[in-house]
């Protein structure tokens, strides 16, 4: 679901000018809002190992979380106020992507034998702990691999919500 224009305003407004490298991802669902801002990478020598340029890219992650937590938690308890969502944080620091604190929400589906057996398997390999961590994986797993198929439902929803935004009010 994409974020309102409200949500995504109000957020592009208080979130202070520099706390990011440019202006931060926000994204938002039901409960939650996910502010995702990049942050800079920490200058290496050039032929630093990989190794080093990860961990450090660890510590600029951490660094970054202490520092901005105080003006973070302000944002985030006037937006909860103002939206009744929960607000979560993380950063972007060259390929890394580290979220700091966001919801985990029970989801109540029915599943049938077959369906029960897979998350089943994926438990008895040691992929996943549990039947609900498994469904977590597969969950994740379409989200990587039909991406393409994602977009173009979220292409459709948005021209549904338009004509139906275009429509008479009642």
């Amino acid at each position: 679901m994409g974020v309102s224009d409200e949500i995504s305003g109000w957020f592009a407004g208080r979130i202070p000018d520099g706390l990011y490298e440019g202006p931060a991802e926000i994204s938002s669902d039901r409960e939650e809002v996910l502010i995702i801002g990049r942050i800079g990478e920490p200058k290496l020598a050039d032929d630093a190992s990989p190794d080093v340029a990860a961990a450090a890219r660890a510590g600029r992650i951490n660094q970054h979380r202490e520092d901005t937590r105080r003006e973070r938690m302000k944002i985030a308890s006037e937006a909860e106020t103002r939206f009744g969502k929960k607000v979560s944080w993380g950063v972007r620091c060259g390929d890394d992507e580290v979220l700091f604190t966001n919801l985990s929400m029970p989801v109540m589906t029915r599943l049938r034998m077959p369906e029960r057996q897979v998350l089943d398997r994926l438990v008895d390999a040691g992929v996943a702990k549990s039947r609900s961590h498994a469904l977590a994986w597969c969950v994740r797993l379409v989200g990587q691999n039909q991406q393409e198929w994602l977009d173009n439902l979220k292409a459709a929803l948005s021209q549904v919500e338009q004509v139906r935004a275009s429509g008479p009010t009642v």
